[in-house]
């Protein structure tokens, strides 16, 4: 199993999620920004590192959300999503196709990666009407 982290992270009442690289598995999906956590880093350091390499961003950690276990055909993850803060810079498009801040209402215009679908409906259901 991969161990996978991604970063919930909210401006007022909007959210940031990414669009994957048409060059890369699940291609042009929409997901939270994150990555694999590689060996000896913890789940937060594993979410910094990847967010400064991904965005150009600092993240500021904070408790995680929820976590999800997810089979695609090429691998089987565990997706663990952290609540965080941008602490310093502007997210910038090193890696992924696209970026946006959406309201929870507006999940169901974009086709998300299969691991977020249980992570959306939460949301869905937790911060509707706000």
């Amino acid at each position: 199993m991969t161990e996978v982290v991604a970063a919930l992270i909210w401006d007022k009442d909007q959210f940031l999620i990414c669009q994957r690289p048409a060059n890369k598995a699940r291609a042009l999906l929409w997901e939270f920004v994150g990555g694999k956590v590689e060996s000896l880093e913890t789940k937060e350091q594993a979410l910094v590192r990847e967010c400064r390499e991904e965005l150009d961003i600092t993240l500021s950690v904070g408790d995680i959300f929820m976590d999800v276990i997810h089979e695609y055909p090429d691998i089987t993850v565990h997706l663990t999503l952290f609540h965080a803060k941008i602490a310093d810079g502007t997210p910038r498009l090193l890696e992924h196709n696209d970026l946006k801040w959406i309201n929870v209402s507006e999940i169901d215009k974009f086709s998300f990666c299969p691991a977020d679908v249980e992570i959306l409906r939460r949301l869905k259901d937790e911060y509707q009407n706000i």
